[in-house]
């Protein structure tokens, strides 16, 4: 039971890192803290206050960022590398009572998922973005937000289907991804058109 309980840990850790990192980890420290999930390895610093607090505060600028067009592209492609890093140290965290030998191959796995759920979030705000709206941003954030808060609920309660979710996410954001690469293939050669006959 011990397994499952860390593999939903660090699999749903991993993704939800990738849509906020910083929501996440006041989340599992305030988790951890509270005694509703054991975190495996290092991972119980997390739960130290000045880690929680500092995360929440982070997580307060992104929360406004976040919901602005364009400021939220550009906060996500400055947290390209930060959230996969992020994920990648709380797995090399996460398996500290097992060497070397477990913690680089379970870093790149957990920096690998954060990676994944990140560009899918970066690609379909870019999409989000081509609207001159601003309310499908707010519903974005609001939603992904939300995503992160249930992820942390299926790791405390039910860590296998947070695994599970986490897989069959993958597999969807594959295709996904490409779709999404296609589409804004196609507005930036729009726009790239426009320019031209402007000119």
């Amino acid at each position: 039971m011990e397994f499952f309980n860390s593999l939903g840990i660090l699999m749903g850790g991993s993704w939800a890192s990738g849509i906020n990192l910083y929501l996440t980890t006041a989340g599992l420290g305030i988790a951890h803290r509270m005694g509703w999930v054991t975190l495996p390895g290092n991972m119980d610093s997390l739960a130290h206050p000045l880690v929680i607090g500092a995360a929440l505060l982070i997580f307060a600028v992104e929360f406004v960022a976040d919901k602005i067009p364009y400021v939220d592209s550009a906060w996500d492609s400055v947290h390209t590398f930060i959230r996969p890093a992020g994920a990648m140290i709380l797995g090399y965290m996460a398996m500290a009572d097992m060497g070397p030998a477990a913690q680089y191959p379970v870093a790149l796995l957990t920096g690998a998922i954060a990676m994944d759920s990140h560009l899918t979030k970066a690609t379909s705000r870019l999409a989000i973005n081509t609207s001159p709206e601003p309310f499908s941003n707010v519903a974005a954030s609001v939603t992904e937000d939300a995503g992160v808060l249930g992820a942390i609920y299926l790791i405390i309660k039910h860590p296998v289907i947070a695994s599970l979710l986490v897989i069959l996410f993958i597999l969807f954001s594959i295709w996904f991804l490409k779709k999404m690469f296609r589409f804004m293939k196609k507005i930036f050669s729009r726009q790239d058109k426009l320019q031209t006959a402007q000119q």
